[in-house]
């Protein structure tokens, strides 16, 4: 009996842990010198880490242990909340990392812009367990990708930003063909339905492929979403629930009033925004997370 109760007071302990918990939003800009964490309910930064002044971030997350994972175009960096070092991995002369995420499997993966492009996987210490290279045919590494996806069959979708379509990359690094977009590209998510969806960057979009018949199964433009304009659409987070969560940077615009970030629901209605906040330059990358 007594065995029972104590079983139902941890059931309940442990709920009401899960149910105390807040969201929190691990936020990055290009152009921005710091990577943050913020309270989504009030808006407010909680943690912050500068940069180097020549390093330019544009993916970033919180891994379970509470560390945050970052690209810094020099590199890809795992830190702990007191700004220490766990591992970092330098890009070479000439190479550009824009790309720094954490696997289903418990370990990294990151991705390499140069001559030749490069995906490298890492394992849940840090330590390299694969290196893959391919062509882009793109010769300026700035032009080239920013954040790419894996799926769950091993595939790599490359958003290559001057060609305008996702290169599709087997896990042994053989080119299985292009999707064309025709757009500006930044990000690239697999869907559960095995659609792809893609953000636009300067097109001020995102559009939803199915890479089956290559054709998109929707787009969404500005006049879609009340209440808010998109800007640069960089890095979008889906929820389990279906929202989206945009990033919506004002790098290249002067309308500094718009939300810097946006979360949409099922319908494409706003049901949350982030607004202008002067300690935020920008935001082109973004990752949700309870604690």
């Amino acid at each position: 009996m007594i065995k029972k109760q104590l079983l139902f007071l941890t059931a309940i302990l442990c709920f009401c842990c899960s149910a105390c918990k807040n969201e929190k939003l691990a936020i990055a800009g290009s152009g921005w010198n710091d990577v943050a964490i913020i309270d989504k309910k009030s808006g407010m930064i909680e943690w912050k880490h500068t940069l180097d002044n020549s390093d330019e971030c544009n993916d970033i997350e919180v891994t379970p242990d509470g560390n945050v994972l970052y690209a810094y175009s020099k590199g890809a960096k795992l830190i702990s909340r007191n700004h220490e070092t766990i591992w970092d991995y330098k890009a070479k002369e000439n190479e550009e990392i824009h790309t720094a995420t954490r696997l289903k499997d418990g370990g990294y993966m990151i991705a390499v812009c140069g001559e030749p492009a490069r995906i490298v996987e890492l394992d849940n210490n840090g330590n390299q367990v694969k290196d893959i290279s391919f062509r882009t045919v793109i010769f300026d590494p700035r032009k080239q990708f920013r954040q790419v996806a894996k799926t769950d069959d091993g595939t790599y979708l490359v958003p290559l930003i001057e060609k305008q379509k996702v290169l599709r990359i087997s896990p042994e690094g053989h080119n299985k063909g292009s999707i064309y977009v025709g757009y500006d590209l930044f990000s690239v998510k697999p869907l559960d339905n095995d659609n792809i969806l893609v953000s636009c960057g300067k097109d001020s979009r995102f559009i939803e492929i199915n890479p089956a018949k290559q054709h998109r199964d929707s787009t969404i433009i500005t006049k879609s979403i009340q209440g808010g304009s998109l800007l640069y659409v960089a890095e979008i987070f889906l929820y389990e629930n279906g929202n989206k969560l945009i990033a919506n940077s004002n790098m290249y615009s002067n309308d500094k009033s718009q939300p810097l970030l946006i979360e949409i629901d099922k319908n494409d209605e706003i049901v949350w925004s982030l607004p202008f906040n002067k300690e935020i330059k920008n935001i082109t990358a973004v990752y949700s997370f309870s604690e």
